[in-house]
């Protein structure tokens, strides 16, 4: 998801890269990317994009979209996790790793946040994107799933068992909050320059109400913006995105 809170972070280090080195083109890693929603834009921008995904058919997808966006020379698939990156690509080279709806499905979030911050060049960037636990309790609870959501702020740890309809269950995606994915962050080495909210207020507003009010969608993404960025707004929203920086020491 590429929306405009997460866009201009990335986009800015973008930038910075290039400031710092004028003429050579940023070096992407994006892991769990798969067909390419992050990577193909930044690789029509000019950047050096290597995805690893375990899944074949979202790696064929990427090559087919970056050859009708004409940058397929600038995108590399790999197949493979998180787990074993070590393994498929050159650490210390990325100016950027992304890594957005990773950590809610690895077994280890603590490996694999080294595993990411690893493969970053020194100075390099990890952004991560992951959904928000305290807006899950939110969605449970006024969908009347009050056990679930009990549950889930019961048990930060995750991933937690939720209900079907036939009465089973199945295990729910991790999630994490801010405190706990600042923590996760540093105690892996990393920096943290930016945590923010995605999804704070954009999706509580009916699209029928942004149509019947000219003007609207401008001030809604304005207000998205700001709200990001504002505790207790950015602690509740659907999904938490931070920018984390290695060490330029390595």
């Amino acid at each position: 998801m590429r929306t405009d809170a997460v866009h201009r972070a990335v986009d800015a280090e973008i930038a910075a890269v290039r400031a710092r080195r004028p003429g050579s083109a940023p070096t992407v890693l994006d892991v769990g990317g798969g067909s390419g929603v992050w990577a193909v834009p930044l690789a029509a921008a000019g950047c050096a994009v290597t995805v690893v995904d375990p899944s074949p058919d979202a790696l064929a997808v990427l090559h087919r979209r970056a050859t009708e966006a004409g940058c397929a020379d600038r995108v590399a698939g790999v197949q493979g996790d998180t787990d074993g990156l070590a393994e498929l690509v050159p650490p210390g080279v990325a100016d950027l790793v992304l890594a957005h709806g990773v950590l809610e499905v690895v077994d280890d979030p603590v490996v694999a946040v080294r595993a990411l911050a690893s493969a970053a060049a020194p100075g390099g960037v990890v952004s991560v994107l992951v959904a928000n636990r305290f807006a899950a309790v939110l969605a449970r609870a006024m969908a009347g799933r009050i056990t679930d959501a009990r549950q889930l702020l019961d048990e930060p740890d995750g991933p937690v068992r939720e209900r079907g309809n036939n009465g089973g269950g199945h295990a729910a995606p991790r999630r994490l909050d801010t405190a706990r994915l600042r923590s996760l962050l540093e105690a892996c080495g990393l920096t943290v320059e930016l945590l923010q909210g995605d999804g704070v207020v954009t999706e509580l507003v009916p699209a029928a109400t942004l149509e019947a009010n000219p003007g609207a969608a401008d001030a809604l993404a304005e207000l998205e913006l700001l709200a990001a960025v504002t505790p207790p707004l950015r602690d509740v929203a659907a999904r938490l995105h931070a920018m984390a920086r290695r060490s330029p020491a390595g």
